[in-house]
């Protein structure tokens, strides 16, 4: 069944993009894209159309909304869609990664964050807690920041990757670490002593990487459907061709290797690149993947906003856990392989009982307040829908990924303090109002503010562009 197709309003009105079809996201130069592949690996045709990234998880938010439940215990912080979760040995701690470019450390006792890590200047894809209790966090600057819990800067930042980095493993000695990124390369960096390595192999963006049990070896999968396991002393990576591209990947305590693929299978392979099984998680393509510490389960996380919950041993689908609509993007077992953490485009991070598939925690809350209720009925707010995950209308709102709008007009371009602006809109000499706003959506951002990261997108209709000027006028009054 066609999942809704998704119009982002303001940000895309000519064109339309149906998540559920869309089996691959992808990162051109510059802007965040998204281009729909299909499960083939060729590139979809949507007339020379590329959507941008951020775009997408702005629309998606709004666009996609389930009728069900919400789970319980949720970790409310971010202002943007939870692209990555980590945990640590103890269990007491849990790491997140945003696309409003922060990581947060949580307190699973409290549900409070004990520290907001700010470097980044994009979208946070990655985190890993190391071995000596200290941090990482990988992003789509290309960056790799190591903190040490307290601090307000990373200890070190690792540079040298040319594309956005989205997954990270530490070596079962804790003395390395691995990256895989979309300029096609895998990284090792040394915490310690060492020289760092480039693997290289993979001919698209590499999606996943995940060490074996014994350290001696380490698996990569990426968008040109292979799966590579790299001898970590000598000798060239064993390197297998799967159906479909693959978006993650994760190793078993036993070293047997599951990978999530953009047509929704699991399949598994022997630590010697052996195919074993495959299991259909779902209809829509799996973008993460988690096996519990005891090795017994895999939670497969979908776009479509499900969780498969999958036995190893059984090769069975056991149950699946249904959040509120959105793609989950990030999934981490605790240490007691009983309890799933769930972070999704909402902003929001889940906690489950996988064994039962029920929700944990003491209060019930529903799906985030509607930020646009107030305005019922008003064009120009439906117009601003598919922007609210990115953007606040007041000062008072959590911070998303891009600048609020309180107070826009009259402000000229690239000034408003605490956000990082590229170096092109600081130089322009526009200032924002009814007209200039118009103008903007008009003729598309490429065009009136060349080097900003928004989607090239119009509003075609005079009628719709005076609803939406009208709108932010007395929205965004201060």
């Amino acid at each position: 069944m066609r999942g809704p197709a998704l119009v982002a309003a303001q940000h895309e009105t000519e064109n339309t993009f149906d998540p559920f079809e869309a089996d691959i996201l992808r990162r051109g130069g510059g802007p965040f894209m998204v281009s729909p592949i299909a499960a083939s690996g060729k590139r979809l045709d949507s007339d020379g159309q590329a959507m941008n990234w951020r775009l997408y998880f702005c629309a998606i938010a709004a666009a996609l909304s389930l009728d069900v439940e919400a789970a319980l215990a949720q970790l409310s912080g971010h202002g943007g869609p939870v692209r990555a979760l980590a945990t640590s040995a103890d269990g007491k701690s849990v790491l997140s990664g945003s696309f409003d470019t922060s990581a947060i450390r949580w307190s699973l006792a409290t549900e409070s964050a004990e520290q907001v890590l700010r470097f980044h200047s994009d979208a946070v894809n990655a985190v890993s807690f190391l071995a000596d209790g200290r941090m990482a966090t990988a992003g789509a600057d290309a960056r790799i920041a190591i903190w040490t819990a307290g601090r307000q800067q990373p200890d070190e930042v690792f540079e040298g990757h040319r594309g956005p980095i989205v997954s990270l493993a530490v070596s079962p000695d804790g003395s390395t670490l691995a990256s895989a990124s979309w300029d096609s390369t895998v990284r090792l960096w040394p915490l310690g002593s060492g020289s760092k390595r480039v693997l290289e192999g993979h001919s698209q963006n590499v999606n996943g990487v995940a060490f074996t049990p014994d350290g001696k070896s380490l698996v990569s999968v990426g968008y040109d459907l292979t799966l590579r396991i790299w001898p970590l002393v000598a000798g060239s990576p064993e390197v297998t061709t799967l159906p479909s591209p693959l978006n993650a990947v994760a190793v078993a305590p036993d070293g047997e290797i599951a990978t999530g693929g953009a047509d929704g299978w699991l399949r598994l392979l022997t630590a010697a690149a052996k195919q074993t099984g495959e299991i259909q998680a779902g209809s829509t393509p799996i973008v993460a993947l988690a096996i519990s510490p005891d090795g017994a389960l895999i939670a497969a996380a979908s776009i479509g906003g499900a969780v498969s919950i999958i036995d190893r041993k059984a090769r069975s689908l056991v149950r699946t856990l249904v959040g509120p609509g959105p793609p989950v993007w990030s999934v981490a077992f605790l240490p007691d392989s009983a309890t799933l953490l769930t972070g999704g485009a909402d902003g929001m991070i889940r906690r489950w009982n996988a064994l039962t598939g029920e929700p944990i925690g003491s209060s019930l809350r529903g799906t985030s307040a509607d930020p646009l209720a107030a305005y019922a009925g008003d064009h120009g707010a439906e117009i601003f829908r598919a922007c609210v995950a990115c953007h606040t209308l007041s000062e008072k709102e959590v911070p998303r990924a891009g600048p609020t709008l309180a107070g826009l007009y009259g402000r000229r371009i690239a000034s408003l303090p605490g956000y990082r602006f590229s170096e092109a809109l600081k130089e322009m000499d526009i200032v924002w109002t009814p007209e200039t706003v118009a103008k903007l959506f008009e003729v598309g951002p490429n065009t009136y503010t060349p080097g900003t990261k928004m989607p090239e997108q119009r509003i075609g209709a005079p009628e719709d562009r005076k609803a939406l000027t009208d709108f932010l006028a007395h929205a965004t009054a201060k």
